[in-house]
């Protein structure tokens, strides 16, 4: 079996949110599909930064780079895509990019073998807990409340919320202290600041909600510095989390030599695929720390979450879910605050081509 063909094309999505009427914004991904010369087709998704830069990266120098190779080689495929495109380890474009042409490729494997990409990243479990984040910035705090409220009161046992809101670290203390009283002591409550605090910040925030339970506060500083997370794990009590949209495993390994997370965040749609995530997650197992899915693609990342054992919870993020219930057919939903893995091969799913022509924009 050899790789034929790869394209790839830009797809934007309204985002909604509970509470909030109009879409609160728009996201462009990327869809890529990867054909081999015996009729075998996959597909992989990434987004969503520079997404004209990354489909023309996929249809020009990675393709030019993959075909001909078997699409079950993820190994031979990554090593020839590092040594030709990608010596220096940089993100971004071209770490997007291998991420969806890596998913296709482990979507073929598995379609091929009969076995689910859980299955063949060690098959740890059939499911992955998940947790809902529903806290976004565009809420006031009373919103921000009526939202918690109401997951809260359908069974959510872990909600998240966006810290490093516009009325600075104080008006966060209140909002994270308007919401854990709201929902009561039971309820698991994480914060995520996207990278937006300096560390002087982050520090006065954490030391300020040190006695909320917080499960942990995810990427807090700028840049997501290791040297400036080991430094504030070191004076908060909150567990650290990080490396969402990280790009490469020596990112990860920087994190780890650093001691600066409690809990890593490999998502397989920016980090290099399941290839990368899989190495991510040994990793991390190496140095007894646990991993979870952030940025959201809860029905991809189920497949990582589920087959690693170190592997944790998967993320309901409202603006993915909402784009996934729009592009894919018959994705896994989300039963018992679990999310099942999918039952039939490779991904287990199928984008909803059909619809996503209405999805579809130009570079």
């Amino acid at each position: 079996m050899k790789i034929e063909s790869v394209t790839a094309s830009i797809h934007e999505f309204p985002i909604h949110v509970p509470l909030i009427d109009k879409p609160i914004s728009t996201r462009k991904v990327v869809f890529c599909k990867v054909a081999a010369d015996n009729g075998a087709e996959g597909w992989g998704i990434t987004g969503s930064f520079l997404v004209p830069a990354i489909v023309t990266a996929l249809e020009t120098d990675l393709r030019d780079t993959v075909i001909g190779m078997d699409p079950r080689d993820t190994e031979a495929i990554h090593h020839r895509v590092w040594k030709k495109l990608n010596g220096r380890a940089f993100t971004g474009v071209i770490s997007n990019a291998l991420s969806a042409f890596d998913i296709a490729c482990w979507d073929i494997a598995g379609k091929t073998s009969g076995q689910s990409i859980a299955q063949m990243m060690g098959g740890f479990r059939d499911h992955a807990p998940t947790y809902v984040t529903f806290g976004n910035l565009h809420y006031d705090r009373d919103q921000l409340v009526e939202c918690a409220s109401l997951f809260a009161r359908q069974g959510a046992p872990r909600l998240k919320m966006e810290a490093a809101c516009s009325g600075g670290w104080q008006e966060d203390v209140r909002r994270i202290r308007a919401v854990r009283d709201a929902i009561g002591d039971d309820v698991e409550l994480m914060i995520d600041a996207n990278y937006k605090l300096t560390g002087m910040e982050a520090r006065y925030l954490g030391r300020a909600v040190a006695d909320c339970n917080l499960s942990w506060f995810e990427e807090p500083v700028l840049q997501n510095d290791a040297r400036a997370l080991a430094d504030l794990r070191h004076h908060i009590d909150i567990p650290l989390a990080a490396g969402q949209m990280e790009g490469s495993r020596w990112r990860f390994r920087e994190f780890m030599e650093h001691q600066s997370l409690d809990i890593v965040q490999p998502n397989v749609i920016y980090c290099g695929g399941f290839t990368e995530a899989r190495k991510v997650g040994h990793m991390a197992q190496a140095h007894n720390l646990p991993i979870a899915n952030g940025a959201g693609w809860p029905t991809l990342n189920v497949h990582l979450m589920a087959g690693l054992m170190n592997g944790t919870y998967v993320e309901l993020h409202l603006g993915t879910t909402y784009m996934e219930s729009i592009a894919f057919v018959g994705a896994p939903e989300p039963e018992d605050n679990r999310m099942p893995v999918p039952d039939k091969p490779g991904i287990g799913f199928e984008p909803n081509w059909d619809a996503l022509k209405d999805t579809k924009v130009s570079k």
